[in-house]
Formats: structure tokens, sequence, C-alpha cells
């Protein structure tokens, strides 16, 4: 299984106006343009911003829907991954993606 990386579309509206973006994900979004051969590697999968968000939910759960979200493939050991109690999926969400695409991808890391 390829690891699959969940993101939301930008340009959304809700009852606070818009058009908006997710800062996580365009954080991710920044990662991927520095290194596209993440590209090729990861199964990338945009969603439109509202809820609920069956692709996600079918692997990870309800109440795991916020993006961005990394869904592993067990390949490579990462302890600080959640475990999905509905699916047993391992997973990360937000920035704690990042470190771990600098050390299973060779990716750089943000600096601190």
């Amino acid at each position: 299984m390829t690891e699959r990386l969940f993101l939301i579309n930008p340009g959304w509206h809700d009852d606070q106006g818009g058009p908006w973006y997710c800062p996580a994900g365009s954080v991710v979004e920044g990662v991927l343009g520095f290194y596209p051969a993440l590209r090729d590697q990861l199964d990338i999968t945009y969603l439109d911003h509202p809820r609920p968000r069956p692709p996600v939910i079918a692997l990870v759960g309800e109440a795991h829907q916020s993006c961005p979200l990394l869904v592993l493939d067990g390949e490579f050991d990462w302890p600080e991954a959640e475990t999905s109690a509905a699916t047993g999926q391992r997973f990360l969400q937000d920035e704690a993606i990042l470190p771990y695409l600098a050390a299973r991808y060779g990716v750089g890391l943000p600096h601190p």
C-alpha cells in the first residue's frame, strides 16, 4: 500500500466568510513544492472542505477527519503516529507529518 496523503482544496467559504485555505496544508504543500519527487511516492488526494470526508473516514474513522492527514503504510516504524480506534490504521495529522517525511523520504526539516 502506498502512503495516502489527504489535503483540503483551497478557496472554500463557510459561515465565517472566505475564501480560505488550510494553514497546515499549505505548509505540507510547500514541502511538496520543494521536493516534487514526493508527489510520485505518495498517493495524494485533494478533498473539498465540508465534512463528512468519506475517503478519510474509511481509513481512519469519523473522529479523525482533519486534514492534512497522512495514512501510513506500516513499512516504516514511527512511534509518534496515532492509531485509529475505528480501523487500527496508523496516521499522522497536520505538521506532525513533516518529521516523518524527512525521516522516511530524506527531505529537509523546517528550521527550529
